[in-house]
């Protein structure tokens, strides 16, 4: 949390020269005399009061303003929303919630994600999902978990579908390596691997860049390489709770991939720029 500082004024009192008689003269100096033997007094006592027995008062411990119990608060905009390299929304606002519990055996994280599409203006999508933290097997970190689509707006009988995906994560060294599998029930199988670099620019900034490749399995009515992408974005570190992340992507694949045949309400899903930026905010 920013602090804000306040400045106190302070002002000295203005000095009076009186001029007196020879006498008076004398009154003062013996006073001067006896401010000053007080004025010592008072720094002797200062310095040696320890010895009247008081024991010195402790100094405060440090308040955490910045202590976490777990939960998170996002919203942002972007201007395409692209789901497994598939666009189903243009202009769409976003928000997200989310709580981890670490009493368990492993770390439970459950929450909830709703977008809305401003064009089209008749696509929603509300995510309830629920993941674990498995811990580290041959050098990966791997997470469970489960996410439910609903789509309130659409008149399709499909209007919900459940998915497990299971996610691998490793430090490379000079890259960080990320892996994931998915089965959306009824649908099919979606993989997808990836690699990221982080390059710190300042204090609280950094820059972002991702590639990687997807392939689907029966998860878009097809089998085979469904799209490649790249991203650069630019997390800013607001304050010890709040970030704010600006980014780009691109979105392709060739004539023979599977995004490539797909021809949606949103128009063709290969070669697609898009841009947008988040705000997360932990508490």
């Amino acid at each position: 949390m920013e602090s804000v500082r306040t400045k106190f004024g302070f002002n000295n009192p203005r000095k009076q020269v009186i001029t007196t008689t020879s006498q008076t003269k004398g009154v003062n100096q013996i006073m001067k005399k006896a401010i000053l033997v007080a004025i010592i007094g008072a720094f002797t006592l200062g310095v040696n009061a320890g010895d009247w027995g008081k024991a010195p008062v402790p100094a405060k411990a440090p308040i955490e303003e910045c202590l976490d119990i777990g939960g998170e608060i996002s919203a942002g905009y972007m201007s395409d929303y692209v789901f497994y390299g598939v666009r189903f929304a243009r202009d769409s606002v976003w928000t997200d919630v989310n709580y981890t519990f670490d009493n368990f055996i492993i770390p439970i994280n459950i929450g909830a994600w709703y977008l809305n599409g401003i064009n089209p203006a008749g696509y929603d999508e509300l995510d309830l999902y629920a993941s674990v933290e498995l811990g580290s097997f041959a050098g990966f970190d791997a997470g469970l978990g489960y996410t439910h689509y609903f789509f309130p707006e659409s008149n399709g009988v499909a209007n919900s579908y459940g998915e497990i995906g299971l996610d691998l994560s490793r430090s490379l060294g000079f890259v960080d390596l990320a892996l994931e599998t998915n089965y959306a029930i009824n649908f099919g199988w979606y993989h997808q691997a990836g690699i990221e670099k982080s390059f710190g620019l300042t204090d609280n900034m950094s820059l972002v860049l991702g590639t990687g490749v997807g392939y689907s399995d029966g998860y878009f009515g097809g089998s085979g390489w469904n799209h490649y992408y790249v991203t650069a974005s630019l997390p800013i570190e607001l304050n010890c709770r709040a970030t704010l992340t600006p980014y780009i992507s691109y979105n392709g694949g060739p004539s023979t991939w599977i995004v490539d045949g797909i021809n949606g309400g949103t128009g063709p899903q290969s070669d697609i720029l898009s841009a947008g930026v988040s705000l997360s905010v932990s508490f």
